[in-house]
C-alpha cells in the first residue's frame, strides 16, 4: 500500500513527540508493574518510536488543514487499521484453539466484490458495502461449519479458503485491479471524523463490542474454557461447536471491514495485492499481544498495541528506506525479539544469564 508521508513543515513536533514518547512510556511501566502481558509490547513500541526520534527529525509532525490531522503518527493509524481489524478477529479464533488463514483472502474478495457491485449493479456504496461484509462474514461462517460440523483441522480449512477465495476475487475482477471514484465509498479509508481517520473510527468500534461481548458478558469465560479444554468445557454445557462457528463468523466479518478499508484507501480493488501476507502480521500482532496459540488466555487490547507495533516497524523500515528485497530480514529479527520478550522463559533464562536471577 502506498505510503501517504505528509510533507508539510512540522509544528510542534518536539512536543508532540514527548507527550507520545511520555504516555508510551508511562503506560508500558505501570503495565509492567502490574504484571500484565501487554507491557512488553508496549515497550518494544516505545523502543521504535524512541529510535525514529532519533533519526526522523520530523516522524512525530502533526499538521492541521481543513480540520483534519496529518502527519506520520496519524498514518501509523490508518494504515495500522487493517491490521488491528484483523487481528481483533483472529484473537477471538485463536482463544478457542483456531486458526483463520483466510482473512487476508477475504480482504481482496471483500474490496472487489463491493468496487463491482458499484461498477457493474450500479449499487449505491452503502448497499454495496453492506452486501460485501455479507459475503465476508459467510466465508467466515463456511469456514467455521467445516471445522465444527466435520471435524477438519481449522489449518486445513482456512488453508483452502486462502487460495479458493482469493481465487474469486481474481475471477469477478478478471485478475486486473478495478478502480472506482464514489467519494462517499473513498471516505471509509480516507476521510476523517473529529480530525482523525475514520478507519480508527471502526476499529474502536469494532475493539468496543468484542471487548463488551469478551469482558461483559460469559461469552468470554466460555471462549477461554474451550481454548484451555474442549472436552471439559463440552461436558460443563458450553456449546462450543456454535461459539466457534460464530466467532469464524465474526473473523470473516473483521476481514470483510478491513478489506473495504484498504480497497476505499487507494480507490482501488486490487485482488491480487490486497490483503496478501496480511494474515501472518495479525496472527503475529495477537501473538506479541499475549494471545496463546494453544488457546484459552487472549488480550484484545495487547493485540491493538501488536499491530500498533507492526505498522511502525513498517513505516520504520519505509523512512529509513530499506530496500525491499532485504526488508523481511530486519522485520523478522524485531519480530523474534519481540516474542522472545513476551515469553516468560525467555525472560528468566536471561535474568539467569546475566545473574539477576538464580536459577531453579
Amino acid at each position: 500500500m502506498l505510503e501517504k508521508i505528509t510533507e508539510a513543515a512540522p509544528t510542534n513536533a518536539n512536543l508532540t513527540g514527548i507527550a507520545i514518547l511520555l504516555f508510551t512510556g508511562c503506560a508500558g511501566a505501570l503495565l509492567l508493574l502490574r504484571g500484565r502481558r501487554e507491557a512488553w509490547p508496549l515497550l518494544g513500541l516505545l523502543a521504535l518510536l524512541l529510535f525514529n526520534s532519533v533519526l526522523s527529525k520530523n516522524f512525530f509532525s502533526i499538521v492541521e488543514r481543513d480540520g483534519a490531522y496529518y502527519g506520520t503518527p496519524i498514518n501509523l493509524l490508518n494504515q495500522g487499521s487493517e491490521v488491528m481489524l484483523l487481528a481483533i478477529g483472529l484473537t477471538l479464533v485463536i482463544a478457542v484453539r483456531g486458526i483463520d488463514l483466510s482473512v487476508g483472502s477475504v480482504m481482496a474478495l471483500s474490496g472487489a466484490t463491493c468496487v463491482i457491485l458499484m461498477k457493474e449493479a450500479h449499487c449505491g456504496p452503502l448497499l454495496a458495502a453492506l452486501l460485501s461484509l455479507a459475503v465476508a462474514g459467510g466465508v467466515g461462517l463456511f469456514n467455521g461449519a467445516l471445522v465444527t460440523a466435520l471435524n477438519i483441522q481449522p489449518i486445513i480449512v482456512t488453508l483452502i479458503s486462502m487460495v479458493g477465495v482469493r481465487g474469486v476475487a481474481m475471477l469477478i475482477t478478471r485478475a486486473e485491479p478495478v478502480t472506482h471514484t464514489d467519494a462517499t465509498f473513498a471516505f471509509i479509508g480516507n476521510g476523517h471524523v473529529g480530525g482523525l481517520p475514520f478507519s480508527m473510527v471502526l476499529v474502536a468500534a469494532v475493539f468496543v463490542v468484542a471487548a463488551l461481548l469478551c469482558r461483559r458478558t460469559a461469552l468470554g469465560l466460555f471462549m477461554e474454557a474451550i481454548g484451555d479444554n474442549e472436552r471439559a468445557s463440552r461436558l460443563a454445557g458450553v456449546d462450543d461447536r456454535r461459539i466457534k462457528l460464530w466467532l469464524y463468523g465474526f473473523s470473516g466479518l473483521c476481514a470483510g471491514i478491513a478489506g473495504l478499508v484498504a480497497a476505499s484507501y487507494i480507490s482501488t480493488a486490487d485482488p491480487d495485492r490486497v490483503g496478501r501476507l496480511r494474515e501472518l502480521d495479525a496472527i503475529f500482532a495477537a501473538v506479541i499481544g499475549g494471545t496463546a496459540l494453544t488457546g484459552g488466555r487472549f488480550y484484545l487490547g495487547g493485540t491493538l498495541i501488536g499491530a500498533l507495533l507492526i505498522q511502525t516497524l513498517s513505516t520504520t523500515m519505509y523512512i529509513q528506506h530499506v530496500p525491499s528485497e532485504i526488508e523481511p530480514m530486519p522485520k523478522a529479527g524485531v519480530m523474534l525479539l519481540s516474542c522472545l520478550l513476551v515469553s516468560e522463559e525467555s525472560r528468566r533464562r536471561l535474568l539467569e544469564l546475566l545473574g539477576l536471577k538464580r536459577g531453579q
